[in-house]
């Protein structure tokens, strides 16, 4: 097992924390998540209203 990640505490901070779905959890990369979390820039984590705005703003696909 990889000793250099607290992967349950990352999951239910993901999951639990920021209400990810688990497909979304795990696409997401180390500094991704860390971002969400509010690591390393001061901010405050995003929440998930927040995150659904961006998504909205900036869709991955185009609809038609």
């Amino acid at each position: 097992m990889n000793d250099r990640f607290d992967w349950p505490g990352l999951m239910a901070a993901g999951m639990r924390g920021l209400g990810l779905r688990p497909e979304d959890f795990w696409a997401l990369t180390p500094a991704e998540l860390a971002f969400l979390l509010g690591q390393g820039d001061g901010r405050l984590p995003m929440d998930r209203n927040a995150l659904d705005e961006l998504a909205a703003r900036f869709p991955d696909k185009q609809e038609t």
